[in-house]
């Protein structure tokens, strides 16, 4: 009887084991979700204003992305920003990425001053400018 009964207590910690691995390796779990959630709230983002629709994926992954509808594109209809992801083969995953950079597009763009990035863009894109210019100069010259 004690045997059975070890038993029985390893498989319930061998399924909840099994589970919580489950969690990691099949999707984004529930504390994500979840932060994602009030991160959309905070920003003022409701479930109402987005559009989704599942397509078909491409590039690499083979007959998998090409012909199951795995990408996500997602849309926020206020503001008209929009977001494709087909990064992973799991649409769920998918799903859970586009949200994230949709949210992140929207905070970048909703707050007044620039981010580090964009600066660091710009300043690249004026430099090119410039050297495109000299480039140009220094061929008429010659």
């Amino acid at each position: 009887m004690s045997i059975s009964f070890h038993i029985k207590i390893f498989t319930v910690e061998f399924i909840s084991l099994i589970l919580r691995k489950r969690e990691i390796f099949m999707g984004v779990g529930q504390k994500k979700w979840e932060a994602l959630w009030l991160r959309m709230q905070n920003c003022g983002i409701q479930k109402e204003d987005i559009e989704e629709k599942f397509i078909k994926g491409s590039g690499r992954g083979g007959q998998k992305v090409n012909k199951t509808s795995s990408a996500v594109f997602i849309r926020h209809i206020p503001t008209g920003i929009s977001v494709k992801c087909g990064s992973d083969r799991s649409q769920h995953i998918n799903r859970f990425l586009a949200l994230r950079r949709l949210v992140n597009l929207i905070d970048n763009a909703g707050s007044e001053s620039k981010s580090d990035n964009m600066q660091k863009i710009g300043r690249i894109i004026k430099q090119k400018r410039k050297r495109k210019k000299r480039a140009r100069m220094k061929n008429r010259k010659s």
